[in-house]
C-alpha cells in the first residue's frame, strides 16, 4: 500500500544526501501549547568526533540512511537515553553506518520525550515508534527492500521501546491519520542492547520507569509496560545482548525477557557477556567480549531468514 502522508511527500534525494522523514503530518499527537526546543549537548571533547545527547524533540522524525548496494532489509534504530535523552550518534549514526557496509537500510528514529509536555506521556514513545514502523514499511518500494523484512534494533531505554513495539505493535496508542497506518507495526525482528525491559521488578532502571510515568506510578501500569509480562504468540524472534558487568542497567533485565520467552515458546538468542559495561554502541575495543554483538545479531537475522548477507 503506498503511503499517502509524510513520506509520500518526500522529493527523491541522491544516495549520499540527507533524508529527514518527519514521523506526523503537521504538529504530533498530544503535542502542548509550546513545542520542546530542539536542542544538542556534545559529549565529546575531541572536536573531530560527535557524541551527541539530543533533548526538546518537537517533531519526530526517521532520518534515512541508505545502503549504497540494498540487499533487501531495512531496521529501524532507536537510540536510549533513559526517556531522558537520544544518544543519536553512539546508539544512532554509528549503528547505521555498520548495517549500511552490509547492504541494510537504515532508519535513525527520533522520538518525543515523555517529560516534556506531551499528552498520554506513557505512551509517547510508542506511538512514535508505530506509527516510524508503519513508514518505514510504505517505503519499502522506493527504498529497496522488502516489507516482510523491517527489524528494530534498540538500545538501553530505546530497547524498551523497541521491545514494547515488539510486544505492543498492535496496541492503539493513536489516531490512524493516513494509508501507513493501515499496515502492521510489528517488526520482524528485534535487537535489543543492554536493554530496559523491566519497569516493576527490582532491577529495573529507575531513571526511566519515572520517565515515563513518573514518581508513585501505579504499580498495575508497571507492570503492564514491561516487556517480561507482553510476551505473546505473536511476538517476534528476540535478540538480546548484554554484559554482566552493566553497572547501569543490570543484566537481570536481559535474563528475565528470555526466560519469558523460552516459557512463551518464542524464537529468542541471548547473549550474555563478562565484559562491556553499559552504552557500549559499537565502541568497544576488538578484545572485549561484548564486541562481537554486532556479528552474532546479523547472523541470527540470517537463521530468520531476514539479511540475505
Amino acid at each position: 500500500m503506498a503511503a499517502t502522508g509524510a513520506l509520500a511527500a518526500m522529493p527523491a534525494r541522491s544516495a549520499d544526501a540527507d533524508e529527514i522523514v518527519p514521523v506526523w503530518p503537521g504538529s504530533p499527537p498530544g503535542a502542548p501549547a509550546a513545542l520542546p526546543t530542539p536542542r544538542y549537548e556534545q559529549r565529546s571533547k575531541d572536536p573531530n568526533f560527535n557524541d551527541r545527547w539530543m533533548r526538546g524533540i518537537d517533531r519526530p522524525t526517521l532520518t534515512v540512511r541508505r545502503a549504497a548496494q540494498p540487499n533487501g532489509t531495512a531496521v529501524m534504530l532507536v537510540p536510549g537515553g533513559g526517556y531522558g535523552f537520544l544518544s543519536v550518534d553512539n546508539e544512532g549514526e554509528e549503528q547505521a553506518r555498520w548495517l549500511n557496509a552490509m547492504g541494510v537500510s537504515a532508519f535513525i528514529l527520533r522520538y518525543r520525550l515523555p517529560t516534556e509536555g506531551w499528552a498520554s506521556r506513557a505512551t509517547v514513545p510508542l506511538a512514535d515508534a508505530q506509527r516510524g514502523l508503519r513508514l518505514i514499511r510504505a517505503s519499502a518500494g522506493r527504498y529497496g527492500f522488502d516489507p516482510a523484512k523491517v527489524l528494530v534494533l534498540g538500545f538501553s531505554a530505546g530497547g524498551h521501546l523497541a521491545g514494547s513495539l515488539a510486544m505492543r505493535h498492535a496496541e492503539r496508542v493513536y489516531a490512524p491519520v493516513d494509508d501507513a497506518d493501515q499496515l502492521s507495526a510489528r517488526p520482524d525482528m528485534a535487537g535489543l542492547i543492554y536493554p530496559v525491559v523491566s519497569l516493576a521488578a527490582p532491577f529495573t532502571h529507575g531513571g526511566s520507569r519515572d520517565q515515563l510515568f513518573g514518581s508513585g506510578a501505579d504499580p498495575q501500569a508497571l507492570a503492564a509496560a514491561s516487556l517480561e509480562n507482553r510476551v505473546t504468540a505473536d511476538t517476534p524472534p528476540i535478540f538480546l545482548a548484554h554484559a554482566s558487568d552493566d553497572g547501569l542497567v543490570p543484566i537481570a533485565n536481559s535474563l528475565a525477557l528470555y526466560q519469558a520467552m523460552l516459557t512463551a515458546k518464542r524464537p529468542a538468542e541471548l547473549h550474555a557477556f563478562d565484559q562491556g559495561g553499559h552504552g557500549f554502541g559499537v565502541r568497544l575495543p576488538k578484545h572485549v567480549p561484548a564486541s562481537i554483538w554486532p556479528t552474532l545479531f546479523a547472523a541470527y537475522a540470517r537463521r530468520q531468514g531476514l539479511l540475505t548477507s
